[in-house]
């Protein structure tokens, strides 16, 4: 009885060592499992909080172009300041869209501002502006005595704006809105040398000028120094849209006619649009007839030393990931939402845009490409793309593409407009009370 009493003494001990051993296990696993986890999020957080000082602030090295070469910054200082002509004041710069971020200036500026105690017509004050990145999308170079000796650019020039809070485009940033009051091609055309845009397209400068003012406010010619196409059939200008960039989340190619994924474009455009330092290959682009300003440029492969862009991207592209699409102002009134709960249905129905526009992506999950035909419009724009096509585009925070219009070009002015045409298109027969209804819901999206 002894021996039998040590042995389930013996056996309970080694039960109570297995599930002790099991439950010290178990504890490390779920210790193991929580640091993984630990750092994924502090990896995320991480790659969040460099994507937004990238988006935010770096120029890729590229104020060798806009400073070295077009010497943008001589016509921003202006010749009482070292540089040329009449410069750039606060008033001129908001006159066409540049931003500033209040955030970045001292208590003490506001508190002159707010007084009108600071000369906004002296180009003094956007160089001073500069030295404290107070500028959205732009940076100044300054030497040990204050002046300026170059400038660069950032993503978030055209794709930032503010939200006006301390007076009309002075405010806090918002990051991924597209920026319609940007007039970029009248910013670039002050320029006093466009000679290497000039040469590449192989006219004179004084033409260069005028293709760049023909732009207007929020438009943005992506594909000029690829194909040189720079007017319509028709005689308009070729400039698209500036488009948001929030919301990118689950969507599978950007831009207007789906050149290639987010991160793909923002190689693109780091490289061969705002001409930062770094690596581009894209062989689409080694096809003379239709792109000879690429090939002419080797644009289909870019190659600089060091490369400035390269280690940047994933972090941008994960920043922008992160950014949702803004929440509409119509959400705080009842008659809106109830008509918007009517338009839904109508959305989802009779309409059929949701066939294109699926929710809650509000575009294909997958290809999310069509023909000109296919939407009954002219290919000019698709046709500027390997695609020959047009994306369909994410529908979210649609109420912040109102100024300027919508479609790559702004053909339609309205959302009444758009419905319209689609109605005409589908032959939806669509009642006005349904297309009013519709355009409520595409409102609170």
């Amino acid at each position: 009885m002894k021996r039998m009493r040590v042995a389930i003494c013996g056996a309970g001990l080694a039960a109570i060592l297995v599930a002790a051993s099991a439950f010290l296990a178990g504890a490390r696993a779920n210790s193991d499992e929580q640091s993984a986890e630990d750092g994924v999020y502090r990896n995320a957080a991480a790659m969040i909080h460099e994507g937004r000082q990238i988006f935010r602030y770096d120029t890729f090295g590229d104020q060798a172009f806009w400073g070295g070469k077009l010497k943008l910054h001589e016509a921003v200082a202006g010749a009482k300041l070292g540089g040329i002509g009449p410069g750039v004041s606060p008033i001129v710069a908001l006159a066409v869209g540049l931003k500033v971020d209040v955030d970045a200036l001292p208590e003490s500026l506001r508190g002159r501002l707010a007084q009108g105690k600071v000369d906004l017509n002296d180009p003094a004050t956007t160089l001073a502006l500069l030295k404290l990145n107070a500028v959205v999308g732009l940076t100044g170079f300054f030497d040990s005595t204050g002046r300026i000796e170059s400038i660069g650019i950032q993503c978030a020039l055209c794709h930032s704006t503010v939200d006006n809070a301390f007076a009309r485009g002075i405010g806090h940033r918002l990051d991924a809105w597209a920026n319609r009051d940007l007039n970029v091609g009248a910013i670039v055309a002050m320029a006093p040398d466009l000679s290497v845009v000039a040469e590449l397209l192989g006219v004179d400068q004084a033409t260069v000028r005028r293709v760049l003012k023909s732009w207007g406010p929020g438009k943005f010619d992506a594909e000029l120094l690829l194909d040189g196409k720079a007017f319509r059939p028709d005689g308009k200008s070729a400039a698209a849209l500036i488009p948001p960039a929030f919301g990118l989340a689950g969507v599978n190619l950007g831009t207007w006619t789906g050149f290639g994924s987010t991160t793909y474009w923002n190689a693109l455009v780091s490289n061969l649009e705002m001409h930062g330092q770094g690596t581009f290959f894209d062989s689409r682009l080694d096809d003379a007839p239709q792109y000879p300003i690429a090939v002419k440029a080797g644009s289909f492969e870019v190659r600089k030393e060091p490369d400035l862009i390269t280690s940047k991207l994933a972090a941008l592209h994960f920043y922008q990931l992160a950014i949702p699409a803004p929440k509409s102002p119509q959400l705080d009134d009842p008659g809106i939402v109830a008509a918007a709960e009517r338009g839904k249905v109508v959305f989802e129905g009779k309409a059929q845009c949701a066939r294109c526009h699926v929710p809650p992506l509000f575009t294909e999950p997958g290809y999310n490409m069509h023909t000109p035909e296919e939407i009954g419009i002219d290919d000019f724009q698709a046709n500027r793309s390997p695609t020959k096509m047009y994306r369909t585009s994410p529908l979210k925070g649609l109420f912040t593409h109102e100024k300027g219009g919508f479609y790559h070009d702004g053909r339609f002015r309205t959302l009444q407009e758009v419905v319209d045409h689609y109605d005409a298109l589908f032959d939806s027969d669509l009642s006005s009370e349904e297309k009013s209804d519709l355009i409520a819901y595409l409102e609170t999206l």
